[in-house]
């Protein structure tokens, strides 16, 4: 059994924040693949079902983002699960927009919702990182991740969204690198290689000359005879 936890903060306010795009995460993979009605536990909400044959919790906190390791340790006992068997989504302003990557361990990097799980269940969790961009300048980061997606961003939340969804299965069976390939299939998907162009054709004469000379196998000397005869 996995628990995927998706960070963000409740209400309609923060509903389409960067901060959210671990709820968002995890709202998709209940979306696309048939899981229960979310239901009040663990001080978030929370539902089950089965990726490809292995089961899986969702996990939405519903403490506000300073405090997402009180819900996720609760879950984490009740289920009788441990650090190495729980994911956490969310956003990551050191990676580009759209880029994602799964860590697994390691510090929380001034995350006020990783800092909070480090303090009740540890650093031995697992990470999908999703980059939402940085401002620019570390003063305005914090009005940044609680603004709305531009517009302009659509496009590549989709991708990502879509791609961890479909990776998702791989994720739960703890095969990052083919999770990373179904992400990225949506977020860099393969252009078609450039055809050969075709030659432009040629006149009969052209072709007749170029005919010729492949079946010519007069010798240099031979050549240079029949030139004065």
């Amino acid at each position: 059994m996995k628990l995927f936890v998706g960070l963000g903060n409740p209400g309609a306010k923060y509903e389409n924040t960067r901060h959210n795009i671990g709820f968002m995460a995890v709202d998709r993979l209940a979306q696309d693949n048939g899981f229960g009605p979310w239901k009040s536990k663990f001080q978030g909400v929370f539902t089950d079902g089965n990726l490809d044959g292995e089961k899986v919790i969702l996990l939405k906190p519903q403490t506000f983002m300073n405090l997402s390791g009180q819900s996720v340790g609760e879950a984490m006992r009740f289920f009788k699960l441990t650090p190495q068997d729980i994911v956490v989504f969310h956003d990551e302003i050191d990676l580009a927009p759209g880029k994602c990557r799964v860590k697994h361990g390691g510090g929380h990097a001034g995350h006020n919702g990783l800092r909070s799980l480090h303090q009740h269940i540890g650093d031995a969790y697992g990470r999908v990182r999703i980059g939402v961009g940085h401002p620019g300048r570390k003063e305005q980061v914090a009005s940044f991740v609680l603004h709305d997606f531009a517009k302009a961003d659509q496009d590549w939340l989709e991708d990502v969204l879509t791609g961890i969804s479909d990776g998702a299965p791989h994720l739960a069976r703890g095969d990052d690198g083919k999770f990373m390939n179904a992400v990225g299939l949506r977020t860099s998907p393969q252009r078609p290689s450039a055809t050969t162009k075709p030659k432009p054709a040629q006149s009969p004469s052209q072709a007749s000359d170029g005919e010729s000379e492949a079946k010519d196998d007069r010798s240099a000397l031979q050549k240079l005879v029949d030139k004065f005869r």
